[in-house]
């Protein structure tokens, strides 16, 4: 029985150490994406072209 203490015990200080992992790479910018940003205005929007000429032609 006093192993699963033991047990309980060592998984909380592993669960705390990958949380304050995580924290800390979200904190130093680990997660942020600088290029799609850049690269974003060279794809087409598709969407909103075909839906300005469907709204086009429902109207004429």
């Amino acid at each position: 029985m006093n192993i699963f203490y033991l047990l309980i015990g060592v998984s909380l200080l592993a669960a705390l150490i990958f949380l304050g992992a995580f924290i800390w790479a979200v904190k130093s910018g680990q997660f942020d994406d600088n290029e799609t940003p850049s690269i974003r205005i060279l794809f087409d929007d598709d969407n909103t072209d075909t839906e300005i000429n469907n709204e086009e032609k429902k109207t004429t």
